[in-house]
């Protein structure tokens, strides 16, 4: 029972459902968005000091514009708050970033012919991710949604060390390398990996936010409606508990 008179504290599901309303996730492959997406992403990974600075105030690479590279960009009320980038790898598209630094364990595995959901690029503005303690689930939320279209087989985190601990306590990814250095950054990355169809559901019992519906994931990912209609289906639960999240550019 509540204190009477006394309004309770909203839950961390409570916040972040109520901010879906106001939550727009739009492609950002090519365009003005891709052009915003780029100096949110500079803006942030020197304030991060991860990269040194360039003359272009932007940051892009070759891997944004292959195939399987989806870009997204997430928007509050009409206002750039974050970003990030999802590669689905398979035999077929087996590119992605973190075969750069990581190959020798995850090229096996996709010729083995698992399929492999690896983002990159998760930026916050700074001022959004003041106003907005919850953005940082909202954004990994993409990727995380991402595996049950695709039916992933797991999804990465390629992050500093110092991010592990959110990866490991929200979605139960294990480490697979210490870290490494990756090209054009200043500071290493671990290679952690969630096995997903082993960890869904636990996922969505603690953090129901992380559910979807079939249309959802369909606009984000299969606008043309292209893909066959997968036949898993997510339980969603009421259990939620509060962890650390980060507020970084990785």
């Amino acid at each position: 029972m509540g204190v009477p008179g006394v309004r309770p504290i909203p839950s961390l599901a409570e916040r972040i459902a109520s901010l879906l309303d106001r939550v727009d996730y739009r492609p950002a492959n090519t365009g003005e968005v891709a052009e915003d997406v780029y100096r949110l992403r500079y803006d942030a990974y020197i304030r991060e000091g991860t990269i040194s600075p360039n003359p272009s105030q932007r940051l892009s690479d070759r891997f944004d514009g292959t195939a399987n590279a989806m870009t997204f960009a997430l928007y509050i009320d009409d206002r750039l708050a974050s970003s990030i980038r999802l590669h689905v790898a398979s035999r077929d598209h087996p590119d992605i970033p973190a075969n750069q630094v990581f190959g020798d364990i995850l090229e096996p595995e996709i010729a083995a012919g698992r399929k492999i959901i690896d983002p990159t690029r998760f930026v916050c503005d700074a001022e959004m991710g003041r106003l907005y303690p919850q953005l940082p689930f909202l954004t990994v939320r993409i990727g995380f949604i991402a595996g049950e279209f695709f039916a992933a087989d797991s999804i990465l985190a390629t992050v500093r060390a110092e991010h592990r601990a959110f990866y490991q306590r929200i979605f139960g990814h294990k480490p697979l390398a210490d870290p490494r250095p990756y090209p054009s950054l200043l500071k290493p990355i671990c290679l952690m990996a969630l096995d997903y169809p082993a960890q869904r559901q636990t996922v969505i019992r603690r953090y129901p936010f992380f559910a979807s519906t079939y249309f959802e994931r369909r606009m984000l990912f299969d606008p043309a409606g292209k893909m066959p209609r997968p036949t898993a289906q997510i339980i969603q639960h009421p259990d939620l508990e509060m962890a650390e999240q980060p507020s970084f550019a990785g």
